[in-house]
């Protein structure tokens, strides 16, 4: 088997792991991660979103959280802009990436945005055109792209529209994520074939949740293709809102443990990568969701 020499993660702990906490995460907290996470050697970071606080009020202190951030060169920094809006109050803070969403699931899209898929692209559009003529780079994602808690699976046709349109928006590159952990890895391997009917192997990444433990898996399956390119978060941070208890993204550090043990290069420091999962749990009020990082604590404490 060809796997990638080299891997890029995307931490996306800051903004996707933090969003769903009750408990208010202080800016000088995030900022502290998003410092401890670069230092790590990780240099794509998602730092935060520019949402309106009344639906996600963890994400409220974005232009503090960039404004504080001590920023390392080749480190590229992303946010969330779900809308104009949120894009014109992002650019200010000066981003190096802007990340817009699309459901594979036209019922997830009616549930969440009150609008079709093809309608939620659509309005993405003047956003896109305004970031691509300020010289900042576009990522998409696609959620739901394996199942959807409304819809159950989705075909991959779902997935080749969604990048289509994508694609014809300007999106430069795009994520192809299971938001809900239900996927496996053939149909993970499926979802990523058919996204990369319109788009580049170099601008294709994975997004796992790790509801049924079978992000990592994915992620090997993911390697198969090619894809070098994922998603991932610091300490597993971040639940899914759909699957109650569930965990959320795949954590960093066992990613990181599973690529090094296959000779894959990351450019991470996998014990700075740790000590920064244990600064944000531990602030957090609980152990990282990482076994990776829990084994070696253990042995650490040992």
């Amino acid at each position: 088997m060809n796997y990638p020499s080299y891997v890029r993660l995307v931490d996306v702990g800051p903004r996707d792991g933090l969003q769903n906490e009750k408990t208010p995460v202080p800016a000088a907290i995030k900022v502290e991660l998003v410092q401890r996470l670069q230092a790590a050697g990780l240099t794509e970071i998602e730092v935060t979103s520019f949402v309106s606080p009344k639906w996600v009020p963890q994400m409220a202190d974005a232009a503090s959280v960039m404004a504080g951030i001590q920023r390392q060169p080749g480190v590229r920094y992303s946010v969330l802009t779900p809308n104009l809006q949120g894009y014109q109050a992002a650019v200010l803070t000066q981003p190096d990436e802007i990340v817009v969403f699309g459901a594979a699931s036209e019922a997830f899209s009616q549930k969440n945005i009150n609008c079709s898929i093809e309608e939620s692209i659509e309005r993405f559009r003047p956003v896109v055109q305004a970031a691509v003529a300020a010289g900042i780079a576009v990522r998409g994602a696609i959620s739901c792209a394996v199942g959807c808690p409304y819809e159950g699976d989705i075909a991959p046709e779902r997935v080749e529209m969604v990048a289509r349109l994508m694609s014809g928006i300007g999106v430069q590159h795009v994520g192809v994520a299971d938001t809900i952990g239900v996927g496996t890895p053939l149909k993970v391997q499926r979802a990523l074939d058919a996204a990369l009917k319109h788009y580049a192997l170099d601008q294709v990444s994975g997004h796992f949740h790790d509801t049924y433990g079978m992000a990592l898996a994915n992620t090997l399956a993911s390697l198969e293709l090619g894809i070098w390119n994922f998603d991932t978060s610091v300490a597993g941070l971040g639940g899914c809102p759909y699957a109650k208890g569930a965990t959320g993204n795949v954590a960093t550090e066992d990613v990181v443990y599973m690529l090094h043990g296959m000779g894959i290069e990351t450019g991470i420091d996998l014990d700075q990568l740790i000590d920064a999962g244990k600064f944000i749990s531990d602030f957090l009020g609980r152990k990282p969701h990482s076994r990776a990082a829990n084994a070696l604590l253990a042995k650490r404490a040992g």
